[in-house]
């Protein structure tokens, strides 16, 4: 099992815990320094998986499905599943969010939509992988509270791929909150920190947060 790295509350005492999954080329220590030192959510257990090689597969996240990228996306999702099932047998009933950027938001998004359990996901810069025209699986476990973010020009990310996901959990039934930034750079942003934030605090004190609706 790849190497990860724990931050903020312990587990024990946590109100609630976060899968949180970097993007292509990042460490979970770059993460911790970039994203997760920037968001106010004390009572949160963060757990950072390490991506063998830097990345959870090779393709880009629009090229087409191969067998290589299945392969690795499959053995990607399989990391993920053991992470939550780890962090799920200490929670004992309390909420486990799955949060990523770039790369690991969109591995977080095949992980939802493949029926990986969640009780609210931030999906930063994240989209479907595989082309317009691939037909991927849409199984959402359960309605939940998805904010999903990206920039208006993302050069990783085009605008169709990510609304492409959007959709997709709009027709599941999450409860989407989304937002576009102009002229964003491939990066968190300060708005997104703070919506991250306060997602994680209404998951923590069992409240929806008015502006998530299906």
């Amino acid at each position: 099992m790849a190497q990860s790295l724990t931050s903020g509350a312990s587990i024990g005492s946590a109100r609630a815990a976060c899968i949180f999954l970097h993007g292509r080329g990042q460490s979970a220590a770059q993460m911790i320094d970039d994203v997760i030192s920037r968001i106010d959510a004390p009572d949160i257990h963060f757990v950072l998986p390490e991506a063998p090689k830097s990345a959870w597969y090779d393709a880009r996240a629009v090229d087409g499905m191969t067998p290589a990228t299945a392969a690795q996306l499959d053995d990607a999702l399989s990391l993920v599943r053991t992470e939550v099932a780890l962090a799920g047998g200490k929670l004992s009933g309390r909420p486990l969010i799955i949060a990523g950027f770039s790369q690991g938001a969109c591995l977080a998004v095949e992980y939802l939509l493949r029926g990986g359990r969640a009780d609210a996901a931030v999906l930063l810069t994240g989209c479907r992988v595989g082309a317009s025209d691939d037909a991927l699986p849409e199984n959402l476990r359960a309605s939940i509270p998805v904010y999903a973010s990206n920039g208006d020009e993302d050069p990783w990310v085009p605008l169709w791929a990510w609304n492409k996901a959007r959709e997709a959990f709009t027709r599941k039934g999450a409860r989407v909150h989304s937002e576009i930034f102009p002229e964003r750079e491939h990066l968190v942003c300060d708005d997104e920190i703070k919506a991250f934030s306060g997602l994680l605090t209404a998951v923590v004190e069992g409240r929806d947060m008015p502006e998530y609706s299906t």
